[in-house]
């Protein structure tokens, strides 16, 4: 497995369970998260507020996420030098019954190789009172994407 692809899945796991030092570990300490429009706070500034982000969605939505597709760039990095990879994924909301999918590009540190962003994009809008916010006529199961929290 890409070094890249298995830091993001640690990653992954420790949001599942969160765990606010292991978030903390998988980013460099001036990481950013940003997100789409809407989300107070964003975008997320170091790794410590990024972990606290997580832990917070996991103790009060009962969030959960899966991996659904990685995707990783060449190891020496893009045009700039920067390596980088693109996931999509299932954000589980089990305190409110519903999902959100979506896509994160990654940009990894060259020397350290943690994770020095994030760029979340939404498969659509949150909308309220939506069970999955996902792609209309989207053939997720088809696919074989997840179609309910492990």
């Amino acid at each position: 497995m890409d070094k890249r692809e298995a830091l993001i899945r640690r990653y992954f796991d420790a949001c599942n369970a969160g765990d606010h030092d292991a978030l903390v570990s998988c980013f460099t300490p001036d990481a950013v998260h940003y997100f789409p429009p809407g989300l107070p706070g964003a975008p997320w500034r170091g790794a410590g507020a990024i972990a606290e982000g997580w832990v917070w969605c996991v103790e009060t939505l009962g969030s959960q996420w899966t991996i659904e597709r990685v995707l990783c760039g060449p190891e020496e990095g893009g045009p700039d030098g920067v390596p980088e990879a693109v996931i999509e994924w299932t954000h589980w909301k089990a305190k409110q019954n519903t999902a959100l999918r979506g896509d994160e590009w990654y940009r990894f540190d060259p020397r350290s190789g943690l994770i020095s962003e994030i760029r979340a994009y939404y498969a659509s809008p949150a909308q309220q009172g939506v069970a999955i916010n996902e792609l209309h006529d989207f053939d997720y199961a088809g696919r074989g994407y997840h179609l309910k929290s492990s």
